[in-house]
């Protein structure tokens, strides 16, 4: 009977321990998860924490960097815009004079001077040709040269009187605003292409933020379901906590009756301490949180718990 007795009381006390010890090791694997998880969470929000940087430089930059050259040479090209419009304006007042004029030289000698130029030009240009194709002796060569001479300087006769004609005159005034018109279009292109290369850069950059802002929004959403994997295990570390307290209530091990039992008031003396400490943690973090600032996982849970209660 006694024998019997022994056995049942050593297979209980077997069982207790082999109980206990799967508690603890249940207690190891879910901090050990939990800690891995939280790990975890600190890796996401550094990297959360870098690309809200890189964010905020990338806009610094299109937004100080190259919206403003585009603007300044946006600036440029319309002010560029409106002389060309002036030019092309005054350009047109003076063809419209050109063709009076011509209209008006039709009905006198002007227009005479007009042809007898080209073909003055035509006839040296022929004189020239015979010289240079033709077997010629010397005086008709010497002959030849002498009419083209002639001829270059009635030219210049006509083209001296001429300078002093409006039709000179107005020819002279399209030639230069053309000139001045071919500027405004090689400048118009040259700054166009600057304000085009800076508008590049800077859509750019917000293509890069766009992809930032999305990759945030899927560390964000990966951050969410770790934090609540890492609240799972951190709960189920808890319950088998509260587990081996309640047991602990119970039968203990032979080996924790060897222990001294701590005096009840040494015992509340430091559960007063810890009840201390936590207050006194739970207030620094309630400051935090009210300055705006950061809050560790371990802060964020006093406070939880505090509201709870």
């Amino acid at each position: 009977m006694n024998l019997s007795m022994s056995r049942a009381n050593t297979n209980i006390s077997q069982s207790s321990k082999n109980s206990f010890k799967e508690l603890q090791n249940q207690i190891e694997e879910f901090r050990q998860k939990r800690d891995d998880l939280n790990k975890k969470t600190k890796g996401y929000i550094k990297q959360l924490q870098d690309i809200d940087v890189k964010i905020e430089e990338n806009l610094t930059i299109a937004k100080d960097d190259y919206k403003k050259k585009r603007d300044y040479w946006n600036s440029k090209v319309k002010n560029l815009k409106d002389k060309k419009i002036e030019y092309k304006n005054i350009l047109d007042k003076f063809i419209e004079e050109k063709k009076t004029i011509l209209k008006e030289s039709k009905k006198g000698k002007d227009t005479k001077k007009y042809v007898s130029i080209k073909q003055i030009d035509k006839k040296i240009e022929n004189l020239e040709r015979r010289i240079e194709i033709e077997n010629l002796d010397i005086l008709e060569e010497n002959s030849m040269v002498d009419e083209i001479r002639d001829l270059a300087r009635i030219k210049q006769e006509f083209l001296a009187e001429q300078q002093n004609t409006d039709f000179f005159k107005i020819e002279r005034k399209i030639q230069i605003v053309k000139i001045n018109l071919n500027k405004i279009y090689e400048q118009l292109n040259k700054w166009s292409n600057k304000s085009q290369d800076y508008h590049s850069k800077m859509h750019d950059i917000y293509q890069t933020v766009n992809e930032l802002r999305e990759k945030k929004k899927t560390l964000e959403e990966e951050l969410i379901e770790n934090k609540k994997a890492a609240d799972i295990y951190h709960e189920k570390f808890l319950r088998v906590m509260s587990k081996i307290k309640k047991e602990s209530k119970g039968k203990r091990p032979t080996y924790a009756s060897k222990r001294p039992k701590p005096s009840r008031e040494r015992s509340t003396f430091r559960n007063e301490e810890l009840e201390k400490l936590k207050q006194e943690k739970l207030a620094v973090a309630l400051e935090k949180q009210k300055s705006g600032r950061k809050l560790n996982l371990y802060e964020a849970r006093l406070i939880l718990e505090s509201s709870k209660d």
